[in-house]
């Protein structure tokens, strides 16, 4: 299916764009390159624009090495087809020293994303000398919340047990996401039920998240079969508290560094600043870093290795190394 998609979009390119898409097809990178046209930061008119953007690529690819489709749940259908794996992103240059590790959590309303759609996000920080892990994890309508974040937990507990052989320091992990990625990650850390012990994470960088206060949210609206929400949530009040982060603050919840786009969604902007309030007593001088985007812009700044996101994002990890 892939393919056709590709084949069709080529024939409505000129030569460069045939020759860019078939280079990001063999590359696995193509879905990057077509969001970067969708949020309107390529222009299809000037080649020059994107062979520049090609250089960069490439350049960071040289930085980098994937570790493809790891396994990472422990059960009898780990090796399984359908068993969510994920990609591993390790600095081309190697370190004397074990280097701090990010896990990127990504999002799609809980119901669509792959890990693949974020290579040179993961390639963009192991560039700037840290192991990245980016998880596949079961959606919606196949999966609840909980069994979400409980894959993220297992993320989580295999980083620790298994990141060392890629060079990764087991004791400075850090978590990120992206919208629901945002949501599951904090809540596979915050929330004492998914086994992880809070004090073993370095930090949690929440980029647009969403859900982070669902019970909030759903009071509002209610959860119907639309969307899969209400396979995701269930029609249970309590269930929705259990959801929700904001419920499980604390003097131990790691250190936030937290971004939020100023053109996103209002629901995002609510529960962000409700957190922010909830927040407070535990972490008073945590203040939000706002940027001028909408919401899927605030993920896809990532895939530019020139973003000043990742020299915030570093500083903010550096800071906080165990």
């Amino acid at each position: 299916m892939r393919s056709l998609i590709f084949n069709e979009m080529a024939n409505k390119m000129n030569s460069y764009c045939a020759i860019l898409v078939f280079f990001f097809e063999t590359t696995n990178i193509a879905s990057i390159f077509f969001n970067l046209i969708l949020v309107k930061k390529i222009n299809m008119r000037f080649p020059l624009v994107i062979l520049v953007v090609l250089h960069a690529i490439l350049l960071v690819n040289c930085g980098a090495k994937k570790n493809t489709d790891v396994s990472y749940l422990e059960s009898q259908n780990e090796n399984s087809l359908k068993a969510p794996k994920l990609n591993v992103f390790v600095p081309r240059k190697a370190s004397a020293e074990q280097v701090p590790v990010l896990i990127f959590v990504h999002g799609g309303n809980w119901n669509t994303g792959r890990k693949g759609t974020y290579d040179l996000l993961g390639r963009n920080f192991a560039s700037n000398g840290i192991v990245t892990v980016i998880p596949d994890y079961t959606l919606s309508p196949n999966a609840t919340y909980y069994d979400m974040a409980k894959q993220i937990a297992s993320v989580i507990q295999w980083t620790k047990n298994n990141i060392s052989q890629y060079n990764g320091n087991p004791n400075q992990i850090f978590i990120t996401g992206h919208s629901a990625g945002g949501h599951l990650g904090a809540l596979a850390v915050m929330n004492p039920k998914y086994g992880i012990d809070s004090n073993s994470i370095s930090g949690i960088i929440l980029n647009d998240a969403a859900g982070l206060d669902m019970n909030n949210y759903l009071e509002g609206n209610p959860p119907t079969s639309k969307d899969d929400y209400l396979t995701t949530w269930t029609s249970n009040p309590e269930q929705w508290k259990a959801a929700s982060p904001i419920y499980f603050l604390s003097k131990n919840t790691p250190p936030f560094l937290i971004y939020v786009g100023d053109k996103t969604y209002n629901s995002i902007k609510v529960a962000n600043s409700r957190f922010l309030s909830a927040m407070k007593p535990f972490q008073p001088d945590v203040t939000p870093i706002r940027l001028n985007k909408k919401h899927v812009p605030m993920v896809v700044q990532y895939f530019y290795p020139w973003s000043d996101r990742f020299d915030e994002v570093i500083d903010f990890m550096k800071s906080n190394l165990k």
